[in-house]
């Protein structure tokens, strides 16, 4: 093996779904920086497009492609495109996902009163948002014999979080979905396809801003304050400090990685609280 070379994915094909996003547009920066070409899935094509805009004025490949990660048919013309552009998939990055206010209890919200239909919402968005990119995509990595599928999964996966009773429950089908594909795709498929997950910590995004920082003043919430607490390094993580272990599993340095789930929190879920 070329240490050298471990993080150069030129040739490489990336999928990201919510590529648009915060923590997973700078993963499509980072894998386009090492030479992959990246194909950015995302609801909001704007989005989707400034991230693709900022990779190609920097010289590398990058494509935007409007895509619901709820909707099958939307996903397989997504993936027809990438396939006709660029022959084939090498990774997937299942980032689409995301918290809803109305899906967390509150001061004002108890748990007795959560709409059923928010709850739906949170629940498809983080699992079938995961489950249905594994199917397209990934089913064309089986006829392919090859590939690396990255889920993204969070913390609360393991500790469930207070107030976020659908998107830890969600994100736990994740990490059980992570496990249960890597063993299916092996033993019926290729053993060379690898499916493994990141469990991101508290990383500051569009999605949990409403719960950490407050909406008029920006600053840290009674909330925030606490996972700061509970978190051994005392801070909120960056999204550049993900990047480091998205690269990792990807390559080809972790070929005997598969799943797995990684935690990348700055401890929080070593810390017991006392």
């Amino acid at each position: 093996m070329d240490w050298n070379q471990i993080f150069n994915f030129s040739g490489k094909v990336a999928v990201i779904t919510g590529g648009g996003g915060v923590l997973c547009g700078a993963m499509a920066k980072t894998l386009a920086g090492q030479g992959a070409q990246v194909a950015i899935l995302d609801q909001n094509l704007s989005a989707a497009k400034r991230v693709a805009d900022s990779i190609q004025q920097l010289g590398g490949e990058a494509c935007a492609l409007q895509a619901d990660v709820l909707d099958k048919s939307s996903l397989v013309s997504a993936c027809e495109v990438v396939q006709s552009a660029y022959g084939h998939i090498d990774i997937l990055i299942n980032g689409a996902g995301g918290a809803k206010k109305e899906a967390t209890t509150s001061d004002v919200l108890s748990f007795f009163d959560l709409p059923e239909e928010a709850v739906r919402w949170v629940m498809d968005l983080n699992f079938l948002g995961t489950f249905l990119p594994c199917q397209v995509f990934g089913g064309l990595m089986a006829k392919l014999q090859g590939g690396c599928i990255l889920n993204v999964a969070s913390v609360s996966a393991m500790l469930p979080l207070t107030r976020n009773v659908a998107y830890s429950a969600a994100k736990a089908a994740v990490v059980n979905f992570t496990q249960w594909l890597a063993v299916y795709i092996s033993q019926e498929y290729a053993s060379c396809i690898r499916v493994n997950a990141i469990a991101p910590g508290f990383f500051l995004t569009e999605q949990n801003r409403f719960l950490l920082t407050d909406e008029k003043t920006g600053a840290v919430t009674e909330r925030g304050r606490r996972i700061i607490d509970h978190t051994p390094l005392g801070r909120f993580g960056q999204p550049e400090e993900l990047l480091g272990t998205v690269l990792y599993v990807l390559s080809d340095g972790a070929t005997y990685l598969h799943g797995a789930t990684i935690h990348v929190d700055g401890g929080f879920t070593a810390y017991s609280g006392v």
